[in-house]
């Protein structure tokens, strides 16, 4: 799909020739967006080839349920998005959620963001689902205002996850999706 507002993007199903620049988009994004709220030994030791591998691993699964997007910006990619259904703890619900939006840090502000989190809501949407959850870390005022600008809330709920044995805390928002 050629996002309306810019011909420069084109948003489409990652296939697996893109885990590589996926992983490499989505470690760069963490090391981006998470300086100083996560440790840094951790930032560090992440590597965009073990990241593409579990991509690749993941792809190989094959879950139908499981939607991964990309978003190429004249012709390279430089964001991807992942949704599916929402997982309350090991179950899944028939709600939605987001589990991933990263852009090339290069990018930021560019739209490339905004372009998949559309197409992510219009597509689960489609699917029937009444809301679409996401978690962000609850210091990340700039992922919080960019999921705000999109119609998401936090909802109150709370929970941290670990890195470097350090509670980072996540705070979930929540969407309604209408048709």
């Amino acid at each position: 799909m050629i996002d309306e507002d810019d011909e420069r993007f084109l948003v489409r199903p990652m296939t697996l020739d893109d885990c590589d620049r996926v992983g490499e988009i989505r470690v760069r994004g963490w090391q981006s967006a998470y300086r100083g709220l996560v440790s840094r030994s951790y930032l560090d030791a992440m590597s965009p080839e073990r990241d593409a591998e579990r991509h690749r691993t993941r792809f190989a699964q094959g879950d139908p349920d499981i939607v991964n997007l990309v978003a190429e910006w004249d012709g390279d990619v430089m964001g991807w998005a992942c949704h599916g259904p929402y997982r309350d703890g090991e179950v899944r619900t028939d709600d939605a959620e987001l589990y991933a939006v990263y852009v090339d840090p290069r990018r930021y502000g560019s739209g490339i963001g905004q372009a998949l989190l559309r197409e992510a809501l219009w597509n689960r949407t489609a699917l029937g689902h009444d809301r679409m959850y996401l978690w962000v870390l609850k210091d990340n005022t700039r992922a919080r205002r960019f999921y705000e600008r999109a119609g998401f809330e936090a909802d109150g709920t709370e929970e941290p996850f670990e890195a470097d044995d350090v509670p980072v805390p996540e705070v979930r928002y929540v969407r309604p999706l209408t048709p």
